[in-house]
């Protein structure tokens, strides 16, 4: 499955920083000062950074998985967001937003 096409333009319209986008995993990740923040999913949905310190906290929120990748376990860090959870420009904007800032806490790579 591409990533929803649709899902990136309203990501992209939400982000105010520079950003850099570059597809990985089969989906488009936005990338500030060269850590991805968010990023649509090729597996649908969005994949969202966050501190890990949070991710209980995080799960509680509607739509919301934790992020696994190869079978590897969960990844620390890392939701991923069902597209009906963020189908709401408010709710989108809240899960990128938190991506952003997230991306932006961390050393430039």
């Amino acid at each position: 499955m591409a990533y929803d096409e649709d899902l990136a333009d309203r990501v992209r319209s939400l982000i105010k920083v520079p950003v850099t986008e570059k597809k990985m995993f089969g989906g488009l990740a936005f990338l500030v000062n060269g850590n991805m923040s968010v990023a649509a999913s090729g597996q649908g949905g969005l994949l969202v950074r966050h501190d890990p310190a949070l991710t209980a906290t995080l799960l509680k929120e509607p739509g919301t998985a934790e992020f696994e990748m190869g079978g590897r376990g969960p990844m620390a860090g890392w939701l991923r967001v069902e597209t009906a959870a963020v189908s709401k420009d408010a709710a989108l904007r809240k899960w990128v937003d938190r991506g952003v800032t997230y991306a932006q806490s961390l050393p430039p790579k």
